[in-house]
């Protein structure tokens, strides 16, 4: 070998060797770095995986739910179905938008500041996102978070809001999921309508870029708004909580503005630095003053008409719970066992953004509650009594429809619906439906139709025997049924109530005007018809009740809800009119005619409203008193042609008394009323006079047998002329001698002692009062040598000031408050002695 090739062949086998052990380091080294690579990824993966080790993978149609569910707020409406009353009692206030009605300057702003490469990126932007861990992992000052705007739409939707690895994680892999099934549109609608924009002007919190507007700048159309009032909002879902202008109670929070501020002119130098806006209108967006377009303090509605807000919500829910049991009754519904249906269900409404109308009149409802709220319309505070409460409901009567309600003096004080959920004793507003006029739709009186009072011994299963007695402790013999009404004399009232229409006959047709608080035991209280009740009546049952004698025996249903309908606007629920015939127009007409005399008569028991009702003689009007002993409860039911209005005044305790000026509270207060709807909606008045139907006439008979005169009566003028059923005119001259007075018939019985007839006077504290002097002494019984004791023993009044429910819990079953007990049959009531020359009444 040649000796000069033999280096530069060594040389070249160095190389080859250098290159060979490079070559297989590389290799190595590659190797080393792959498995490094994976066992690193494998790494990632196990802690990614453990993080998500719980999440579902969710299929597109859930996604899509989801996105799409929304806690709507739900709104309740005035009458003319666009003045709102207010917002359903929840924390939070939604209204959703479409992107369509989303001007181009929010969305700008919204981009340019939350995400500026959302149309770029497929749910998660790499570059922010290690932008974010460089910021973390350093502990710098600025920490951008570099969540996309899909990932917080993720977040908001499926996730909790906690700041950890796995929230985070998981917040990754929904945005991703989420871009593959979704368009950009669509999840930047979601955002819009989602986020969190902190507090409004009353105080809600507002979600949704609409919620936003209208809370915090009082503008409803987006398209209104400034670039830098779109700037405003567009900063705020970064840190509602802290830029906020308003507090959780509606009040202007200077500092959290003056933050808000800050985080406007950080999107406006965003928006600049991006191009979306030119530096004209930049300068100009910051020279806007925004403080000054801020929305102005309002109060919410719960604090503005609470009561009202209250009972639609209690109404609507027992509406839609119906709707959904239709083999439940609402007395069923409201019993204890279904109280989760009906929270369920309120919780929905809530939440579901429904809109319920009313059918209550806006200015009639605030004329009503500011007469509840002014404290010269009632007596003082009193420590021992409280505060005197007042209950009213104006319907018209021609469709049920509730106008206006006092539902109560004040809401801080009583939460409790004293118009729709109390009942109490009706004292004498109970006779006309249920004596006069069952008894003049059968015939067995009418207007001038003559009945005795005189006295009448009651069988008593506890006490043996007692007789009720007239307020005035006076028995004045016949009279017509006209002057025993417009008097409130209970004796005829209650011949009526037991000898003619009989106990179980009235109870029925209470209860077809749509009384339900008549209860089994009732069928036993023989002085029911004086108030005497196990359980009493509700101011809002016992106004319509009465409303069915201005609609000509017509009963509608009050209702307060007239539709509701859901967040697209269809119907759920409507009120549907079911009108029922209850009695005759005839029989309507002589009601109202009788309860006209009550107010004009000199010594009617309404003869107050003469001077009271600015409009009396304009308007006509009938009506009747009501109270129970002592002047626990005081009641006035009155109507005119268009509406009937029930009031009911007294104590939150039925034993509290109202003062003197509290004897007529029910009247005076129902004047005021009526004053102010006719000065306010006149067009609720049209029509003046009520209407007289075909089927009555006026005769002539004789006031000393209520039949056709004879030759004494027409000589002595012992004449009256009044309305009559023309079914019932009588067609006999009546015999005309002077009736024996009557006497009242006892038991012969040997073991009957004095102490066992007791004299009742039952309480009808609407009547006249008669000076101590002047009242007849009890009359002996000549028959029978028993002297009637001189005893005034009151009707006990049963407080049944709960809600009705927690009445019928708390009511004994041997009814001990009531003059009778079940022992005690209406066949065993004594009937009077009486001769066979006495008119029959």
């Amino acid at each position: 070998m040649d000796p000069k090739r033999r280096p530069s062949s060594q040389k070249r086998s160095r190389w080859r060797i250098f290159g060979k052990v490079l070559l297989i380091n590389i290799k190595w080294f590659s190797l080393a770095g792959l498995l490094g690579v994976l066992f690193a990824g494998g790494l990632i993966s196990g802690y990614v995986a453990a993080l998500v080790h719980d999440e579902p993978v969710r299929s597109r149609q859930l996604i899509y739910e989801k996105v799409d569910e929304n806690a709507l707020t739900s709104f309740v409406y005035f009458n003319d179905q666009v003045t709102p009353v207010g917002r359903m009692r929840m924390e939070e206030d939604r209204q959703l938008v479409d992107l369509k009605d989303v001007p181009q300057s929010i969305i700008d702003a919204l981009i340019s500041t939350e995400d500026s490469q959302f149309y770029e990126h497929r749910g998660v932007d790499l570059k922010g996102t290690a932008r974010a861990v460089k910021q973390k992992l350093l502990n710098e000052n600025r920490q951008t978070g570099g969540s996309t705007l899909t990932q917080q739409v993720a977040r908001r939707v499926f996730l909790s809001l906690d700041k950890t690895d796995s929230r985070k994680v998981k917040e990754m892999l929904l945005a991703l999921r989420m871009e593959r099934f979704m368009s950009k549109d669509k999840i930047l609608t979601a955002y819009l309508n989602k986020m969190p924009f902190g507090n409004g002007s009353a105080g809600y919190n507002l979600y949704g870029i609409k919620s936003a507007s209208l809370g915090i700048f009082n503008v409803s159309d987006l398209h209104k708004l400034h670039i830098a009032q779109a700037a405003y909002l567009a900063g705020l879902p970064q840190l509602p909580s802290v830029y906020s202008a308003f507090d959780g109670k509606g009040k202007f929070d200077e500092e959290g503005f003056d933050k808000a501020m800050e985080r406007q002119r950080v999107v406006l130098a965003r928006m600049l630095a991006t191009g979306k806006l030119t530096p004209t209108e930049y300068y100009e967006a910051l020279q806007f003053d925004v403080k000054a377009t801020l929305a102005p303090h309002r109060e919410k509605s719960y604090n503005t008409f609470p009561y009202l807000m209250l009972e639609t919500e209690r109404e609507a829910a027992q509406l839609l719970a119906l709707q959904e049991n239709p083999n439940l009754t609402a007395a069923e519904i409201s019993k204890p066992e279904h109280a989760e249906l009906l929270q369920n269900t309120r919780e929905e409404l809530q939440r579901s953004g429904y809109r319920i109308y009313t059918t209550i009149n806006k200015k009639i409802y605030n004329d009503m509650r500011q007469i509840a709220a002014n404290p010269q319309n009632f007596s003082p505070y009193s420590k021992q009594k409280g505060l005197e409460q007042i209950a009213a409901i104006m319907i018209d009567h021609k469709t049920g429809a509730i106008l206006g309600m006092i539902e109560g003096r004040d809401f801080n004080t009583e939460q409790m619906n004293y118009a729709t959920q109390m009942t109490r004793q009706p004292g004498s507003a109970m006779k006309p439906i249920a004596a006069y006029l069952p008894a003049l739709e059968k015939g067995y009186t009418q207007p001038a139709g003559l009945i005795d009072d005189s006295q009448i011994i009651l069988k008593d299963g506890r006490k043996g025997y007692h007789i009720p007695k007239n307020y005035n402790r006076r028995y004045e013999g016949l009279m017509t049924a006209r002057e025993a009404l417009n008097r409130s004399i209970n004796i005829p009232a209650l011949r009526l109530f037991l000898y003619e229409v009989k106990i179980h006959n009235a109870w029925n047709f209470v209860r077809s005007l749509g009384i339900t608080t008549i209860q089994p035991q009732d069928e036993y209280a023989q002085t029911g018809v004086l108030g005497g009740l196990s359980k009493g009546v509700s101011v809002e049952e016992l106004t319509a009740a009465y409303g069915t004698i201005p609609n000509m025996g017509v009963y509608n249903a009050p209702h307060l809800i007239s539709k509701i309908t859901d967040a697209n606007g269809k119907i759920v629920y409507e009120y549907k009119p079911q009108s029922k015939r209850v009695y005759s127009q005839q029989t309507a007409f002589l009601m109202t005619d009788m309860l006209r005399t009550v107010i004009s008569d000199p010594r009617g028991t309404g003869k107050r409203l003469q001077k009271a009702f600015r409009s009396y003689g304009t308007i006509d009007i009938a009506g009747k008193t009501g109270t129970t002993q002592n002047f626990g409860d005081v009641w006035f039911m009155g109507y005119t042609p268009d509406v009937t209005l029930g009031v009911w005044a007294g104590y939150r305790q039925q034993v509290n008394t109202l003062s003197q000026a509290g004897h007529t509270r029910a009247q005076s207060v129902w004047a005021l009323i009526m004053n102010e709807a006719i000065k306010a909606q006149p067009q609720l008045f049209k029509n003046k006079h009520f209407i007289q139907p075909e089927g009555v006439v006026k005769v002539t008979v004789s006031s000393l047998t209520g039949k056709l005169p004879g030759h004494y009566s027409r000589q002595s003028g012992q004449l009256v002329t009044d309305w009559f059923n023309q079914k019932y005119v009588p067609t006999e001259v009546g015999r005309e001698q002077l009736p024996r007075s009557s006497k009242p018939s006892v038991s012969t019985k040997t073991d009957i002692k004095e102490a066992e007839i007791p004299e009742k006077e039952v309480p009808a504290t609407d009547q006249e009062k008669v000076p101590s002097e002047e009242m007849t002494p009890p009359v002996p019984d000549t028959d029978t040598g028993i002297s009637m004791p001189d005893e005034n023993i009151d009707l006990p009044s049963v407080d049944t000031s709960q809600p009705a429910a927690q009445n019928e819990q708390e009511t004994p079953s041997n009814a001990e408050s009531q003059d009778e007990t079940p022992k005690t049959q209406p066949d065993e009531v004594i009937y009077p002695e009486t001769t066979p020359d006495q008119p029959k009444n």
